[in-house]
């Protein structure tokens, strides 16, 4: 007899309400409920059967997948919600009807690419470390940098007791106090590039992300989204099918 169970923060990130790491929180923080029960990480369920609600709504499953990207400003956190009251990406996508979530984080003073969805599998595709997808980042660092820093950030950094995977790294621009890399990383370690840099003693005064595999931000301006197109989307899982 087939198995119709799946896990519960499986379930919870294929209905849009949050990435499969951000569904566990939710479980560990007693939010979400299995037949008016309290859920326990690594619960399973069976969707035609279970009542599942998170916050005291029911969660339904969604047909209607979007893929969305949005031009992150600076100064916004990347969540759906926050209880300190702080700025969320969430006001930036409110006209969207879906729910969505976004695929990793962008920090709160990093800016650029931030992509959203409620297709669970691709969002879980997109963020697993094992799929080296690139995401390539523009950074602003004072005052200056060596070679032998720009070695460093190539070949990785110890960070909290481990080494960062090999970056590619080279200077667009250089004036006196100022320079400008582009850094392309496949990992998604939290603040990545910035501990990579601090590590190094450069201080980063702007940090962009441009472009996640072969999609581009472009002249999408700030605060803004679009739907990305159909090839965007294949070309994303494509690049998620052929590695890892």
């Amino acid at each position: 007899m087939a198995d119709n169970t799946v896990r519960l923060q499986k379930y919870l990130s294929d209905c849009g309400v949050a990435s499969r790491r951000k569904s566990e929180e939710l479980i560990a923080q007693g939010k979400v409920r299995v037949n008016n029960q309290i859920a326990n990480i690594g619960d399973k369920i069976n969707p035609k059967k279970d009542k599942v609600t998170v916050n005291n709504k029911k969660i339904v499953p969604t047909d209607n997948m979007r893929y969305i990207m949005l031009h992150k400003p600076r100064g916004f956190i990347t969540t759906m919600s926050d209880e300190q009251g702080r700025k969320c990406v969430a006001s930036l996508v409110k006209d969207v009807k879906e729910r969505i979530y976004p695929i990793g984080r962008l920090d709160r003073e990093s800016e650029g690419m931030l992509l959203m969805t409620n297709d669970g599998e691709f969002a879980n595709n997109l963020m697993h470390p094992a799929k080296h997808v690139n995401k390539n980042y523009r950074v602003t660092i004072r005052p200056d940098i060596t070679d032998d820093q720009i070695t460093k950030l190539i070949t990785g950094i110890d960070i909290d007791g481990k080494m960062t995977a090999p970056a590619e790294v080279r200077i667009l621009e250089k004036q006196p106090g100022r320079v400008v890399l582009e850094i392309i990383i496949h990992e998604g370690r939290n603040r990545q590039i910035r501990k990579m840099c601090e590590e190094l003693g450069l201080e980063v005064a702007r940090l962009k992300r441009v472009a996640i595999g072969s999609v581009k931000l472009g002249m999408l301006p700030q605060g803004k989204w679009r739907d990305l197109t159909e090839d965007e989307v294949r070309k994303l899982m494509l690049a998620t099918e052929t590695k890892g």
